[in-house]
């Protein structure tokens, strides 16, 4: 395991999808008391810095910066994701809906592609 909690998978340069760790009840209770439907958070890194988005659901509600700065608080502890790597772009996303009581997680990642090349002749300018 890896300190973002996911399995380490050396075939290809990514790794399986982060585990969802339970939210506190003191979140749970007041994004509820708000009104909210979903906490969604959105891991980012590749290039030795982990960044994190939080929304929430749904969009119309005004945001809650106090309750954002307490799932931050909260996230960096629990996930400790470290964003390391190797300059290209990773994340996941992990969306909490406090209705039906679910998680779910999904990882993205961007990849280097190489297109069509040509070859040409040298020419040094003088």
């Amino acid at each position: 395991m890896d300190a973002n909690g996911r399995k380490k998978n050396n075939n290809t340069n990514t790794t399986n999808q982060m585990r969802a760790k339970p939210l506190t009840k003191e979140i749970y209770n007041k994004a509820k008391e708000l009104g909210y439907t979903n906490i969604i958070l959105h891991f980012s890194g590749g290039n030795d810095e982990g960044n994190l988005d939080i929304e929430f659901a749904p969009y119309d509600k005004k945001y809650d910066n106090e309750l954002a700065r307490e799932i931050e608080d909260w996230a960096w502890e629990v996930f400790s994701y470290s964003g390391a790597g190797d300059g290209n772009d990773y994340g996941d996303d992990l969306d909490y809906d406090l209705v039906n009581g679910k998680v779910s997680t999904s990882e993205w990642f961007t990849s280097r592609q190489e297109g069509d090349s040509d070859d040409e002749n040298l020419q040094i300018a003088e």
